[in-house]
């Protein structure tokens, strides 16, 4: 089971302009790249849409794994996104803190996990059941 460990909210305050190439970089055969950097790249500005509802939660566990979710990784996680069927969401069920897929299979809604290890997780109507926000990028070390 993931479960999320952290909760952070992101600097907006800070910039840090990152020299990026000027050239996309090929992942098949070499090619000629440009050898100089175009333009610095704010990854604030690339990895959050909507400051005011967003935050980063790191997460603990390996039910996520089939989906690039490892564990220790951060997510960054926005509220403003609304929650719908196939999105990863970070929700809190029955007071714990957890990140899955949402699907629904006809009227019930299910925390599915993306490892074979694990099973789906009804959501009764008797849960204390609650979405935080949805998963919009995954980051951490190759």
């Amino acid at each position: 089971m993931v479960k999320v460990t952290e909760v952070y909210l992101p600097d907006l305050y800070t910039s840090y302009h990152i020299p990026m190439a000027g050239s996309k970089i090929s992942a098949g055969f070499p090619s000629p790249a440009d050898d100089y950097m175009e333009v610095g790249l704010d990854l604030n500005e690339e990895l959050i849409k909507n400051p005011a509802a967003t935050y980063f939660v790191r997460v603990s566990g390996d039910s996520m794994i089939d989906a690039g979710i490892h564990d220790h990784d951060i997510l960054i996680v926005d509220r403003s996104i609304e929650a719908r069927e196939g999105k990863i969401v970070i929700a809190i069920l029955d007071g714990e803190l957890v990140v899955k897929r949402l699907q629904r299979v006809k009227d019930r809604l299910f925390l599915v996990p993306e490892n074979k290890k694990f099973r789906p997780i009804p959501i009764h109507p008797e849960s204390d059941f609650l979405i935080w926000g949805t998963v919009t990028n995954v980051i951490h070390s190759v």
